[in-house]
């Protein structure tokens, strides 16, 4: 009796297997979906940049010389003519005093020689006029010959010749005159080219970089200092060229600097770049920085997230259920009633893991994870629910990467 049974119960378990493998069958295989739902959705364009001043003044020598000092180093707050560094240049020098003395020479010893001689021909020319007028009168009583006259007469003549160029000299040696306005002139060029020996900051700043050291030989082109102006602070991004479209000013950005990764802080965009770099297909933004972190140093590295766009309440799907996105259409798989249709939808705003849709879907649909999944449309599938990306933290907080659609 047990054996007939025994059969019957095996034969009961084969029949209750082939029962339940056929309602699999219908019931179509189990895959891993999302309930559509509207929620919060923020866009963001996520990059990495470095920490840049506003402006750099890049401080070399005019002239060539040896540094006899170095006054400031890298860190240093500088104002504008402080000393950086003082240069020896002995030509330079000599030039100096060269053009000091030849104006020297002009105003106490050629002018007053001058002034001199002007007075010893004005003096030569009143006795030579006494002389002719005197012999003319002695003339005019016949008590001397003509000939003695007129040799009075003739070294007047002389005379006034002689005052009157004496008279020219003087005035081209007066004060003011071109001759010292020149020699002026020389002095101040001279004196000019000595002052570039010492070299001042032309900014207020932060001293960079220092590339001179005392006894080296300086050239003009060459960068000795690199000032970072003080004023507003700066993150410089380059960004993929593609991103231009969901880019204005003003957009806010929470930055990170990798070497203080907890302490992050805002900025907003400011200025983006009128031109694209052909080689790298990028196009630099600028986000400034107010207020600026006590921390931030020149050139660190900085991950930024600039907010493009944002939605308080929207119909959103997770990246991965898109598929074949086409601008701002897409393809997606939806299940109802058991069955999987190849549904056309539209998109809005694109987040980091989550897209708005516009049109093709209603908060409480289904849909499948998998965007590429191999279905035939009308497929039976059933939806066993995944877990949405963003549940786990705050979609404007949150660091995934962007996704990429294909």
């Amino acid at each position: 009796m047990k054996r007939p049974l025994t059969l019957v119960a095996l034969l009961v378990l084969a029949v209750g297997a082939a029962a339940w493998v056929t309602v699999q069958k219908v019931r179509g295989p189990a895959l891993d979906g999302y309930q559509v739902a509207s929620r919060p959705l923020v866009q963001t364009v996520v990059a990495t940049g470095r920490v840049v001043a506003v402006s750099r003044a890049q401080v070399g020598s005019a002239v060539t010389g040896v540094v006899l000092e170095r006054r400031v180093q890298e860190g240093d707050t500088v104002q504008p003519g402080d000393v950086l560094a003082v240069l020896r240049a002995d030509d330079l020098e000599a030039a100096a005093r060269e053009a000091e003395a030849a104006l020297a020479q002009l105003q106490q010893s050629t002018r007053p020689q001058a002034q001199a001689a002007l007075r010893e021909a004005e003096a030569r020319l009143l006795q030579a006029s006494r002389e002719a007028a005197r012999r003319r009168d002695l003339l005019q009583r016949q008590l001397i010959a003509r000939e003695a006259m007129e040799q009075a007469v003739q070294a007047e003549t002389i005379a006034r010749s002689a005052a009157e160029q004496a008279r020219l000299a003087a005035r081209s040696l007066a004060e003011g005159n071109p001759n010292e306005t020149a020699a002026r002139a020389r002095l101040a060029t001279a004196r000019a080219q000595l002052a570039k020996t010492t070299i001042r900051a032309e900014v207020a700043g932060t001293v960079l970089t220092r590339n001179a050291e005392p006894g080296d030989l300086v050239q003009p082109g060459r960068i000795l200092f690199e000032i970072a102006r003080t004023g507003a602070t700066e993150v410089l991004v380059p960004l993929d060229e593609k991103n231009l479209e969901v880019l204005a000013l003003g957009q806010p950005a929470m930055c990170i600097a990798d070497a203080y990764p907890s302490q992050p802080f805002p900025a907003r965009l400011t200025f983006i770049a009128p031109s694209v770099d052909p080689q790298r297909g990028s196009v630099d933004i600028r986000l400034t920085v107010d207020p600026v972190p006590g921390f931030l140093r020149q050139d660190m590295t900085v991950s930024v997230n600039v907010e493009t766009g944002r939605r308080d309440r929207a119909v959103v799907v997770p990246n991965d259920a898109l598929s074949e996105v086409d601008g701002d259409r897409a393809q997606l798989w939806q299940v109802a009633e058991g069955r999987a249709t190849r549904r056309e939808v539209t998109l809005g705003l694109r987040g980091l893991a989550m897209t708005e849709i516009t049109r093709g879907l209603q908060p409480g649909d289904w849909i499948l994870a998998d965007g590429q999944a191999a279905l035939e449309p009308g497929s039976r599938v059933r939806v066993q629910q995944a877990a949405l990306p963003m549940e786990t933290g705050d979609p404007a907080t949150r660091k995934e990467l962007p996704a990429k659609f294909d």
